[in-house]
């Protein structure tokens, strides 16, 4: 498959090549002569107090997804600075992060390779635009699939999905984006493993993205996929959609539905996961907003490992979230409902923990968190 991606990849510069000749020559010769444009600095801070009202007494505190493993504490998300630089048909991009955020974000770095000063670099990459409608990219971006993003002010919950948390986060690869016509591109790739800046093996993972868009814009679409081998013998594939809609200009809604597919020579590397999700958001006025988002996400293949260990099961939750905007800071309280099932035959559904520490099957938390942009 990747070898067949590197075939469509040549042959999509080669198209762009021909068709971008003499517009290539004239941007070099602009290029030869104009001035050094100027730099874009860009950033965010976000922090967040998170009370979970079973006060849980161990880790991770009745808390299954991402960058929200904390009780009755104040914490720094992330601190996010942001480089953009472009001259004539070539560009840099570059965010650097610090903070948990960050660091569980690039989970991998500084863990299972010596080189944790990674974990710093949210994205890195540059680019070329061969062409209006053709732009290639190497390097280190946030990843194609799902709804949810990194950096907190891009989001209208502040707890993150089961579905974002368990990946991918990122790639590291190279990629071509084909602006075919209209509002309808194309983007394919090579990318290393899941969540891997450096990785010293054999297996490269094939992405795509289809995106479109009604002539208005107020709807949108993306088809999303990733797949390759992950290990000898197994093979994983997952495909993503993401919709989003403007009902009104007070109400619009988001759907994000992902299934990834682990395949392989015998049955025991066989195993699906998947989770469907519905974001609800209502904008009151420029000050004031809020979102609801309702989730379902399945592991009854036990496709994940769960941490800490939990039988096979799904989750349900639902996160109310306002969002008061001051300007470029915005406070976002937060209620969040959590329930767990097992799908084992006579097994309790027990995923949390009560106050008093016994197992129970659902947990309600309380979360304020802030946002600033710079």
């Amino acid at each position: 498959m990747v070898k067949n991606l590197k075939l469509l990849i040549i042959a999509i510069m080669s198209y762009a090549s021909v068709q971008g000749q003499d517009a290539t020559t004239t941007a070099a010769k602009t290029d030869s002569v104009a001035p050094n444009p100027p730099s874009s600095f860009t950033g965010s801070v976000d922090l967040y107090y998170r009370y979970n009202f079973a006060n849980p007494k161990a880790a991770p505190w009745n808390n299954y997804t991402s960058f929200t493993a904390s009780q009755n504490s104040f914490e720094l998300g992330m601190v996010s600075l942001k480089y953009d630089h472009t001259w004539g048909k070539a560009g840099v991009s570059a965010e650097l992060g610090f903070g948990r955020r960050a660091q569980d974000f690039s989970y991998n770095d500084g863990t299972t390779n010596p080189y944790f000063s990674l974990s710093n670099v949210v994205q890195a990459y540059v680019f070329y635009n061969i062409t209006d409608k053709i732009k290639l990219t190497a390097g280190k971006w946030a990843t194609h699939i799902g709804y949810e993003l990194v950096d907190a002010y891009l989001n209208r919950n502040y707890s993150m999905s089961y579905m974002f948390s368990k990946g991918p986060f990122f790639n590291t690869g190279f990629k071509a984006d084909w602006a075919i016509a209209g509002k309808t591109g194309l983007m394919v790739g090579i990318s290393n493993a899941t969540d891997h800046s450096t990785v010293e093996n054999e297996y490269q993972s094939f992405i795509a993205q289809l995106s479109t868009a009604t002539p208005d814009s107020k709807w949108k679409f993306w088809l999303n996929y990733q797949g390759g081998p992950v290990a000898h013998g197994v093979t994983m594939n997952q495909f993503d959609l993401v919709v989003t809609g403007a009902l009104s200009d007070k109400f619009s809604i988001g759907v994000n539905g992902t299934e990834q597919t682990y395949g392989g020579d015998s049955v025991a590397n066989s195993a699906t996961w998947w989770g469907a999700a519905l974001y609800l958001n209502y904008d009151a006025s420029s000050v004031f907003g809020l979102t609801l988002r309702s989730e379902y996400f399945s592991n009854k293949d036990n496709a994940l490992d769960m941490s800490p260990a939990v039988d096979p099961g799904s989750f349900t939750e639902f996160t109310l979230t306002g969002q008061i905007k001051l300007g470029k800071l915005t406070v976002m309280p937060e209620l969040r409902y959590d329930a767990y099932s097992s799908s084992l035959s006579g097994a309790p559904d027990q995923a949390f923990l009560e106050k008093n520490g016994s197992p129970t099957n659902n947990t309600f938390t309380g979360l304020i968190a802030a946002t600033y942009v710079f």
